[in-house]
């Protein structure tokens, strides 16, 4: 199945919340849309006498993340369970994300999601430094970690991030650091049961970790992680590289012996670009990365992807991608007409 949806609510949605913009993109004949859980703060708070006993995630107007209990006089340790309840003491940590107020809204948010066929997913915050060990390699682990949470009270299949800059790393270096950070946090996924797979991002910029070859020797290596593929990030950092379907072919080819994955989760829009480096996303229009070879080579394998307009134009790139993968069927159905007629004379 080929899906197509925006990078986060539509720019023509009235509304701003994530049920607005499954709304829209099913309006709009769209099936996916990636949610940006780009506006995370959490902040801690005791427990009050009314809540002991009760479960985090059952709590309404918050969404509980976290659960600080003490384990001496003076040190707490983070907890999870999913239906555990908090005792006296209990010190929880809340997030505001602009999603939804609590679990309940959230899981409600997904059923509206199926009901519609809008194939949800969500993207983490865009600065994030998941290779170094300071405080903003800290937050950015957290940040994944209840990317994960909020995903999986939605029902979405992904959570997408960055990795971050190299440092003073050298490859290798990096490479160990992003692979240990990401076994941890495949880890605590399985601790706290969550579906979600963690989709590792392409970078466009040569200062940022996440080449082709870099993410794709991660996911070989770490169980539950996918590539995400964001072919404008790929086409800058590569000067250029995707002008063909031949080219196209090549990275899916790649991805999947990488992967062993039958589905691909994958970016699209028009990009400027210089000396290796993403300079900025543009409409596809605009850019020297065309649509068509791509379309031709998902066509031509009968490709299970989906594909995220991360235009600036958002919902209506998604929808003029869809526009030219049905231009190329025509085409290639009229080809194969005319090559039958030819044959049987």
């Amino acid at each position: 199945m080929i899906r197509f949806g925006p990078s986060g609510i539509p720019l023509s949605c009235k509304g701003r919340t994530p049920r607005d913009g499954i709304e829209d993109v099913h309006m709009l004949g769209l099936n996916s849309m990636e949610i940006q859980f780009v506006r995370v703060n959490v902040f801690d708070r005791y427990t009050t006498e009314e809540e002991d006993g009760m479960v985090p995630m059952d709590m309404e107007k918050e969404l509980i993340v976290d659960v600080l209990r003490y384990v001496d006089d003076e040190n707490k340790e983070a907890v999870w369970e999913k239906n555990m309840k908090v005792e006296e003491g209990d010190v929880l940590r809340v997030l505001t994300c602009g999603i939804g107020n609590d679990y309940n809204e959230l899981k409600e948010t997904g059923r509206l999601a199926r009901e519609l066929d809008v194939d949800l997913s969500l993207h983490t915050p865009y600065y994030m430094d998941l290779g170094g060990e300071d405080g903003i390699s800290e937050r950015s682990v957290n940040n994944v970690i209840y990317g994960g949470m909020i995903a999986d009270a939605l029902g979405a299949g992904v959570v997408v991030t960055h990795m971050g800059l190299y440092g003073d790393l050298e490859l290798d270096e990096a490479t160990d650091s992003v692979i240990a950070k990401m076994e941890s946090l495949t880890g605590e996924y399985r601790e706290r049961k969550i579906k979600a797979r963690i989709g590792l991002e392409t970078s466009g910029k040569q200062v940022v970790y996440g080449s082709l070859d870099e993410i794709l020797d991660v996911v070989s290596k770490v169980r539950g992680t996918v590539p995400v593929l964001n072919f404008p990030h790929i086409h800058a950092r590569e000067h250029g590289s995707l002008q063909s379907k031949e080219q196209f072919q090549e990275v899916f080819d790649r991805t999947r012996k990488a992967s062993k994955l039958k589905w691909f989760y994958t970016h699209f829009s028009g990009v400027q670009h210089e000396g290796g480096n993403e300079k900025r996303y543009t409409p596809i229009k605009k850019g020297d990365l065309k649509f068509e070879p791509l379309a031709e080579c998902v066509l031509e394998n009968n490709f299970d992807i989906t594909i995220i307009s991360s235009s600036p134009l958002l919902e209506h790139d998604a929808m003029y991608m869809k526009v030219i993968l049905e231009r190329v069927m025509l085409k290639r159905e009229s080809k194969l007409q005319r090559q039958m007629k030819e044959a049987a004379k």
